[in-house]
């Protein structure tokens, strides 16, 4: 079957940058400290957005966040904020901005690698897969163990809808509706 006629998520069969989103990232695992940060800092980012918004703005983000290095980011100072609020290619919201920066110094002061925290509160696989969007939670248990961790762990902006989408994006559960073609990889 030709990619483009392939069965998606409702929400991968949009704009370009949605369907390439879709197929190779959204909901297969990744691991890593940066790469999670990233992850985090993004959806936390989207609350309230537009998930396409923070996708195309993807590689500013990259750029101005120290490639989402939150060793580096921690070490954040007032020009840097300024420099952020400045960046017309990010989303210029300072409470998101700080959260960041609050978060990368909470990553470097975490007791284990913000890798396996994260991980620790993915479900167990074996949940039935969703048939419609309507099946998809915003939250779950988990989820919500999760954003209560990080936030008594110091951590902002990280609410249980959010540690949600967290999840999704990051393959620790997968959401893919049973008749999308990624179901059966």
């Amino acid at each position: 079957m030709p990619w483009s006629a392939r069965a998606r998520c409702p929400w991968g069969a949009g704009p370009a940058d949605y369907t390439e989103y879709h197929d190779t990232e959204w909901g297969r695992e990744l691991h890593g400290e940066q790469a999670l940060f990233e992850r985090i800092t993004l959806e936390s980012f989207q609350s309230g957005l537009s998930w396409l918004t923070i996708l195309r703005k993807r590689d500013a983000f990259r750029a101005a966040f120290a490639g989402f290095d939150f060793r580096r980011i921690a070490g954040f100072g007032e020009d840097d904020r300024q420099r952020l609020l400045a960046d017309a290619g990010i989303v210029r919201n300072r409470a998101k901005i700080d959260a960041t920066i609050r978060n990368a110094r909470a990553a470097v002061e975490l007791d284990r690698p913000l890798d396996d925290l994260l991980w620790s509160f993915a479900p167990t696989p074996g949940r039935p897969r969703p048939a419609t969007i309507g099946e998809v939670p915003a939250t779950t248990p988990e989820s919500t163990a999760m954003a209560k961790e990080l936030k008594r762990r110091g951590f902002t902006f990280v609410g249980p809808t959010t540690c949600y989408a967290l999840m999704q994006a990051t393959g620790m559960v997968d959401d893919h509706l049973a008749d999308c073609w990624l179901a059966s990889c």
